[in-house]
């Protein structure tokens, strides 16, 4: 099936960091924006970070600016997402989303909307 697939997530303690990867099995999305989102419990979805196809521009939720990275490969095949300094409130399941109806258009897009392809999520949970 052709989605996003992520890894990477896990337990660590506030303050630390982890490094969620979201790569696409069967199909590139290597000409499109993709960006990262997250829900936790009784939440609803939200935008943490997108990046443009060709890695030009990044766009990132005011929550977690200065402590994460959005970043993709040479190939642009893989989405990286660096996660440093991390709180309790960082706790969710992280979704990686692709966009595959617009190709090369330079946009790093923060609304769910603008993505037709989802992952199954990872779990992030930081202890205080």
């Amino acid at each position: 099936q052709v989605q996003p697939v992520e890894s990477g997530g896990g337990l660590v303690q506030a303050g630390g960091s982890l490094r969620l990867s979201c790569v696409t099995s069967g199909r590139t999305f290597s000409a499109s924006a993709m960006g990262w989102f997250r829900q936790a419990p009784g939440k609803e979805r939200e935008f943490v970070a997108a990046i443009s196809w060709s890695g030009a521009n990044t766009e990132y939720a005011d929550s977690v600016k200065g402590r994460f990275i959005i970043s993709r490969d040479r190939n642009a095949v893989t989405v990286y997402l660096q996660m440093n300094s991390l709180k309790p409130e960082d706790t969710a399941v992280y979704y990686c989303a692709a966009d595959s109806r617009r190709k090369y258009t330079g946009s790093a897009y923060i609304s769910p909307v603008e993505y037709d392809y989802w992952g199954q999520g990872t779990q992030v949970t930081v202890s205080s």
